[in-house]
């Protein structure tokens, strides 16, 4: 196992730049996962990692070593990309083994380390089968039978199950949290998938335009976003947010004018903004509550998406481009038409500047 540090990491293709001024530590056994939308640089800052791709600027180690010009071969890594990358001639042994044989390893510790991988990720009785032969989930199975059979310092993934469909993802991402549990090895994951980095991801690296907005846990990302970006893109269905003015504010609380003339109060450290300022007021669907008694907004319901166990109700409020998304509970009775009265705790509600910081929330998740 080996832990990963970035220190003013860059990458640019003649004067375009991907990323630069790249700070991070990849702790040794941590499950690391790197998301953002298409473009923002997450798959390229991998591969940088891997060595496939030629850092422009700045110092990347590996188990404490300088790795800027040390070959993919020997960085003691392992990747597992989006396509399986299979020989479809050989069979399962054979396409785990190939790289061991390669090195020329003894055929006797080949055996060992592909039947060891293949009971790990429990294709041992697929071993003689081809490729072909096999469902899209255990050919991905064994794409990481043939990482785990040499014995990495660190495995790197890119969005390996973009490939799927929705329900053998579900059922990946479980696998891929049992073999973290199983290896212990250190492990970076590219996905733009925000649902697989909250599951699986000891800690999150979430990227906007080759810079990085927010590292920390998926409960730290969710609960205290730094800024609009993180809160918008971190949680589905994602954070609402209405435009307003600061009409009063201290240290304790931020008490918010919206367009309509409701007053909000949010329970945030307004110490940054006075009266006049201009923010967004942000409030995750969950948060609604209705008929409760502060912090109450009107809004009309204009269309109900009823899932079972959760009812989303999408209502209009002026100021807000599509509509206000509300998650209740699935016995809720709510039909389109109906005209809510909906509550905000003070305490759940989110405060962003004019800069799309945010304003520090009081007490929230706190113990």
């Amino acid at each position: 196992m080996a832990d990963v540090q970035l220190n003013g990491v860059a990458k640019a293709y003649g004067d375009i730049k991907i990323f630069q001024g790249i700070d991070l530590h990849i702790r040794d056994g941590e499950f690391m996962v790197f998301v953002g939308p298409s473009g923002c640089g997450k798959s390229t800052l991998l591969r940088s990692i891997a060595g496939l791709e030629e850092i422009t600027g700045g110092e990347l180690r590996i188990g404490g070593r300088v790795v800027n010009e040390v070959p993919p071969a020997e960085r003691g890594i392992a990747m597992v990309f989006q396509s399986y990358a299979l020989y479809p001639h050989m069979n399962l042994f054979d396409n785990m083994a190939f790289g061991l044989k390669l090195a020329k390893v003894p055929k006797a510790e080949i055996e060992t380390a592909v039947r060891h991988a293949a009971k790990i990720l429990h294709i041992e009785h697929l071993l003689d089968r081809k490729p072909k032969d096999l469902s899209g989930g255990q050919r991905q199975r064994v794409a990481i039978g043939r990482a785990i059979v040499q014995k990495p310092d660190v495995f790197l993934f890119d969005e390996p199950l973009s490939n799927l469909d929705a329900a053998l993802r579900v059922r990946m991402r479980y696998e891929f949290a049992k073999l973290h549990e199983d290896l212990k090895t250190t492990m970076v994951y590219v996905t733009h998938d925000q649902v697989e980095a909250m599951t699986l991801a000891d800690r999150i690296v979430v990227l906007s335009a080759g810079r990085i907005e927010q590292v920390g846990t998926p409960l730290e990302l969710y609960e205290h976003p730094d800024n609009l970006f993180v809160a918008g893109f971190i949680g589905s269905p994602k954070m609402n947010f209405i435009e307003g003015e600061i009409i009063g504010a201290d240290a304790g609380h931020a008490l918010i004018r919206l367009s309509t003339g409701a007053q909000i109060k949010a329970l945030v450290n307004g110490s940054t903004v006075k009266p006049g300022d201009k923010v967004t007021l942000g409030i995750r669907p969950e948060h609604f509550v209705v008929g409760g008694s502060e912090n109450i907004l009107q809004s009309t319901v204009t269309f109900v998406e009823s899932l079972g166990s959760a009812t989303h109700a999408y209502c209009a409020f002026p100021g807000v481009e599509d509509a206000l998304t509300c998650e209740f509970d699935g016995r809720t009775k709510i039909r389109a038409g109906d005209v809510l009265s909906l509550s905000l705790p003070a305490e759940a509600c989110y405060v962003f500047d004019a800069q799309g910081q945010a304003l520090r929330r009081q007490g929230w998740g706190q113990a």
